[in-house]
């Protein structure tokens, strides 16, 4: 029997990024806990596959798509699943890309596109949905974060600045929206094995890096991620509120 405290029967969880890789896991694990869940992607196509294979597994989704760095079209899709589909009961922030140079050669635009993908299209999205939430005094915000919050890798610097930056916009959330009965978490995979991080896998330097360097000694599955969302998009985690939750295998516990 499930503990009811994890049961998201009756709510709605609108997951961005969820296409592929963590989104689709992350929306996966919701809705297996009950929550109805709304895909989002910038491509129809994709969202449409996506939604085949949570349907193969029992799993029922809608799809909305539009791009979160696009604020007209945010706020005007909030407002039709909310219309049309019902309530927001649970928002996950994980639309996130990454671009990789040395930092004295990284491209302005570049810049640009990483901060507004990463970090300001979480302000635009969570501006849009909270209006429901704070009206109806509860809800749910999940961010995803990274390790590279907590530290940095070459290459990496402006992803690492937006998951940085992310962390804090957590917490200022948590501080602006607590008192309306919103919880406001952060939820930071460590190495995980992705679309993103393809490149990585597959070089032997790095995977051998990865094993030595994390406790667990290999990466992370994004399955595994599962649980921490429900657990933060849950009852069980209404008096937690501006944490953030690292799920790496022991990475930043160890030196």
């Amino acid at each position: 029997m499930t503990n009811p405290l994890f049961d998201l029967s009756g709510r709605r969880a609108l997951v961005t990024g969820s296409s592929r890789g963590i989104g689709l896991a992350l929306a996966a694990a919701l809705g297996q806990a009950g929550a109805a869940v709304v895909l989002n992607g910038r491509d129809s196509a994709t969202l449409a596959s996506a939604r085949e294979q949570l349907a193969a597994h029992g799993i029922a989704a809608s799809r909305a798509a539009f791009d979160v760095t696009d604020e007209a079209a945010v706020n005007a899709e909030v407002a039709r699943i909310e219309r049309d589909e019902g309530p927001i009961d649970i928002l996950v922030n994980n639309t996130g890309i990454q671009i990789r140079a040395p930092l004295d050669q990284f491209d302005t635009a570049d810049w640009r596109r990483i901060v507004d993908t990463n970090l300001t299209s979480v302000f635009l999205v969570s501006k849009a949905v909270v209006q429901g939430m704070i009206a109806r005094r509860r809800g749910k915000i999940v961010n995803i974060l990274s390790v590279n919050a907590e530290a940095a890798r070459a290459s990496i610097a402006p992803y690492s600045a937006t998951k940085g930056a992310l962390r804090m916009l957590t917490k200022g959330m948590c501080v602006d929206w607590a008192r309306h009965g919103i919880q406001v978490n952060g939820l930071a995979p460590g190495y995980f094995d992705t679309e993103l991080t393809r490149p990585l896998v597959a070089d032997p330097e790095f995977s051998a890096w990865i094993s030595k360097r994390v406790p667990a000694g290999r990466w992370g599955q994004v399955e595994e991620l599962g649980g921490a969302a429900v657990f933060l998009a849950s009852r069980a985690s209404d008096f937690v509120n501006g944490h953030v939750l690292f799920v790496d295998g022991g990475m930043t516990a160890s030196l």
